[in-house]
């Protein structure tokens, strides 16, 4: 079975824990990595040496929103998005979709003046995109979107539908969810032959659920990176 695995919220705070867990992911054998890098955080020279670094030794990094901070939510649908899923962490959920836009951009254009190599592929934070039309998303430099439900290619407007497990359970009620859910997705998995993306938070070893986020490592995957996945389906991947 294959497998897209992700690291999220990887920030200058975070980078001890991500650290951690990019060690334990490839003594489980995986070494084909996504980072999904917030930009707008305070970043220093050495942690800019680190994500290079990471992308030197072959792991993939992706843009992760700005700031991955949203304003206090207005709208029904975010302040309900915000109770169940993303708390505060969806910030394209409070904007226009130019301000989308303007925002993916920034954050693809952060990895250049870094020279750092640009990211082909953009995760909104929580999987929340917001309001923003596909024509947008196709000028935009990225080659795919992942959103909840699987990957948004921008070039074709067309969404590959792809499982998805998570392990970011801080109070029983997320974790009894989560639990329903993994086992859900990871049958989908098996009975389709679909790769199962298994997104990681840097805190989910020390969570209530982290004996099942190692018990899943531990299962036979054949990793693959994002970009990877896109030449599979078939998109030549840019360098």
């Amino acid at each position: 079975m294959k497998a897209l695995i992700s690291i999220h919220d990887v920030m200058p705070e975070t980078l001890p824990r991500v650290s951690s867990l990019v060690g334990e992911l490839q003594s489980c054998g995986h070494r084909a990595i996504t980072l999904l890098v917030v930009p707008g955080r305070c970043w220093g020279t050495r942690g800019i040496h680190q994500l290079a670094a990471w992308q030197d030794a072959g792991i993939e990094l992706a843009a992760h929103g700005w700031r991955h901070e949203a304003a206090e939510a207005r709208t029904p649908f975010h302040r309900l998005h915000a109770a169940l899923i993303s708390r505060r962490a969806a910030e394209h959920l409070e904007l226009d979709p130019d301000n989308i836009a303007a925002l993916m951009q920034a954050a693809h254009d952060w990895f250049v003046d870094r020279d750092l190599a640009p990211p082909r592929s953009y995760v909104p934070p929580a999987w929340a995109l917001g309001r923003i039309d596909s024509g947008r998303l196709k000028r935009l430099p990225y080659h795919r979107i992942e959103v909840t439900r699987g990957f948004l290619d921008t070039a074709s407007g067309t969404l590959q539908r792809l499982p998805l497990i998570g392990f970011e359970a801080d109070t029983a009620v997320r974790a009894g969810f989560l639990r329903c859910w993994n086992r859900v997705q990871l049958e989908r998995a098996y009975c389709t032959g679909l790769p199962l993306r298994i997104g990681i938070h840097p805190d989910d070893p020390w969570l209530r659920l982290a004996p099942d986020l190692r018990g899943v490592l531990r299962l036979d995957w054949r990793s693959t990176c994002y970009g990877q996945w896109g030449c599979v389906t078939g998109r030549e991947e840019a360098s």
